[in-house]
């Protein structure tokens, strides 16, 4: 069963977007778990240099880090979900068919998850900066943010991995990003082909009966 290169394309970036929107998702979370449920994003910190111990001094909302989270989910659920619709199509059906209006759906739905992923990652990024920054400022010497990981933070807290999985999460964003992007751009050529229903073996859906009837018949054998 030979299938178009765009589709299977097109699955491997779902796959693809599904596993970044888990990993954004689960090392927001675990993050958030692991420093008494506070959202550091944009936070600071306050440094006892005579015990040598990070404390958190200010702290975002927890919407913020929710937000983030809340979107990466959504993302890797419709990414799922749509996987599944493909693959049911492929080995139930034996065809797969596309009808322009579900492509431009699909378009639509690119756009908006483009436009959330975009201002997600720029939250992480900013905010883990905003973070960094005020580790280096108050932690004496602390050269690089990571570094900040080996220190002994307060009782309350467990920041042995909190940039690590924040760096994680910057990155699986902006992964997210860039294979929407292509996504994109593989519905709008598929749309402009107007490729928007063929077979799994190559076979046009929508040609009608007279382009595949051949240019000569066979005559009749007669008894």
């Amino acid at each position: 069963m030979a299938l178009p290169w765009s589709l299977l394309l097109e699955l491997a970036l779902y796959a693809s977007c599904f596993v970044c929107g888990i990993i954004t998702a689960a090392s927001v979370t675990i993050t958030q778990g692991a420093l008494n449920g506070k959202c550091v994003l944009y936070g600071s910190v306050e440094y006892n240099g005579s015990a040598q111990i990070i404390n958190v001094g200010s702290y975002s909302p927890l919407s913020l880090c929710y937000f983030v989270s809340a979107i990466s989910v959504c993302v890797a659920i419709f990414c799922f979900s749509l996987s599944l619709y493909w693959i049911y199509t492929i080995c139930m059906e034996g065809e797969v068919q596309r009808e322009r209006l579900w492509m431009n759906v699909t378009l639509c739905v690119c756009g908006v998850f483009l436009f959330f992923l975009l201002i997600t990652g720029c939250i992480l990024k900013i905010g883990l900066d905003k973070l960094c920054e005020s580790l280096q400022q108050k932690v004496t010497n602390l050269t690089r943010c990571s570094d900040a990981e080996t220190k002994k933070w307060a009782s309350s807290y467990d920041g042995s991995e909190f940039y690590t999985r924040l760096q994680s999460a910057q990155t699986s964003v902006w992964v997210n990003f860039f294979c929407w992007i292509i996504i994109g751009i593989l519905l709008i050529f598929q749309r402009r082909q107007g490729n928007s229903e063929f077979r799994s073996g190559g076979e046009d859906v929508g040609a009608s009966p007279s382009e595949t009837e051949p240019f000569f018949h066979r005559p009749g054998q007669t008894k």
